[in-house]
């Protein structure tokens, strides 16, 4: 009995000590109505009239044509608008400000810090956002580090706006084949790229950079383009099959995806026969390569803009491939879309300037053979399956993240509206709001 009043004591103290740690009740989620004019939901190629979407909190709730707001909920009038799924660009660099020219690039290389392209990138990213991509996947920092794994951190954690990020960090290539190149054998600095050679030095490549937080591993494959008299795009492949193919198991047993920038023969045929996730720019594409990507549901990232941009710059410098390679380019998109490879939107921006609005991708991929439905479908489902979102984003439903943009037309009619983008939701928050700057 002597024991009872500690007892007591200890029974009152836990008690106590579990009503303190009682979670206070969380306050119920913001309720949103959006009324979209028209609704196109990123799953059917055809439009809805008149659709009102709730959303509670960052999430979509309903959607429907009879929705009616309570009490004190917020409602957004896009009556006049077409409301589409967040676009989803899947090939991005923001700590690159246009590198057109070798010099654009060397001076971004050589004279900026890390710290102020960070800066830069945060305004890059927030460029994305503006221009309708809710989401983008950013292939490599080009000599800044880890510098787009923290952007991204900043964005999650709500210090700096901009869209979800899937970034790559320190993209790979072998010595000696990736700018800054030509200067005296006597200076050394770091280069673009992690320089990874050797079966065992990929995979430790791959440990260090998923340690270090990326999403996807960049690898460079090939370079040093010519067209040969039969028309194909040839090229100097940089890893051996077997490197790339080492560096792919490594990614692929840590749940990781691997990009390969890939531009030419060799370089696609050593990426696709490694097995990598997605093939980069594929300016040519042999056939059989085409059909190897269809079997093992190899994505086809285009970049069909940048292609076109660079080599108006390019040209000047007295390197004819680049201009002969827009015509290829458009080909293989063609040949590509006809064997049935899944396409992924992406535009490398940052490899032209961010002032150039990332949208332009669209019609020029409906100018090669798509129709304006396919077109955004790369941009929305197609990417987000690429990426591993299909269940968050790509689409408007029920659960998904309320990613909404807003074009003044139809862009099944017209695939430029796109470039008009005047209404922004990210999970649920306006970035821009119709007749803002």
């Amino acid at each position: 009995m002597k024991y009872l009043p500690a007892l007591v004591l200890l029974v009152l103290a836990t008690s106590f000590s579990a009503a303190q740690s009682k979670p206070e009740p969380s306050a119920p989620p913001k309720i949103t109505y959006v009324r979209c004019g028209t609704l196109y939901d990123g799953k059917s190629d055809t439009t809805r009239k008149n659709v009102t979407i709730r959303i509670a909190g960052d999430r979509i709730d309903q959607i429907g044509e009879t929705l009616q707001p309570e009490t004190g909920a917020t409602v957004i009038d896009l009556s006049r608008e077409v409301c589409l799924p967040g676009l989803i660009d899947a090939h991005t660099h923001v700590l690159l400000q246009g590198d057109v020219t070798t010099e654009d690039y060397n001076v971004q290389i050589l004279q900026y810090s890390t710290p102020y392209r960070t800066i830069l990138g945060t305004v890059a990213a927030q460029k994305a956002l503006g221009y309708g991509f809710t989401t983008i996947r950013d292939l490599e920092t080009e000599g800044a580090g880890y510098a787009d794994v923290d952007i991204k951190k900043a964005i999650n954690n709500g210090i700096i706006p901009g869209p979800r990020m899937q970034v790559a960090g320190r993209a790979m290539d072998v010595t000696g084949s990736y700018p800054v190149l030509g200067y005296s054998w006597e200076l050394k600095w770091p280069h673009g790229v992690q320089e990874v050679d050797g079966v065992e030095g990929g995979r430790k490549a791959v440990r260090e950079q998923i340690s270090n937080g990326v999403d996807w591993v960049k690898v460079y494959s090939d370079r040093s383009y010519r067209v040969r008299p039969d028309g194909v795009l040839d090229d100097i492949p940089t890893f051996t099959l077997e490197e790339l193919q080492a560096i792919v198991d490594e990614a692929h047993r840590e749940r990781h995806k691997v990009a390969s920038h890939a531009s030419a023969l060799n370089g696609v045929h050593n990426s696709v026969e490694a097995g990598v996730d997605s093939v980069e720019h594929g300016f040519y594409i042999a056939d059989a390569d085409l059909k190897t990507m269809v079997a093992k549901g190899i994505y086809y990232v285009p970049t069909l803009l940048v292609g076109e941009y660079v080599a108006e710059g390019r040209s000047t410098e007295g390197s004819r491939v680049w201009l002969d390679m827009i015509s290829i380019h458009a080909a293989t998109f063609k040949r590509a879309l006809a064997a049935g490879v899944k396409i992924a939107f992406g535009t490398d921006a940052g490899g032209f300037p961010w002032t150039v609005n990332s949208a332009r991708e669209f019609p020029l991929m409906v100018k090669y053979g798509m129709t304006p439905a396919q077109a955004l479908h790369s941009a929305n489902m197609s990417a987000a399956e690429m990426l591993g979102m299909q269940d968050r984003i790509g689409s408007l439903e029920s659960g998904k993240y309320a990613d909404i943009v807003g074009v003044p037309g139809d862009p099944m009619a017209d695939i430029h509206q796109l470039e008009h983008v005047n209404f922004v939701m990210k999970g649920g928050s306006v970035f821009k709001a119709v007749g803002s700057e």
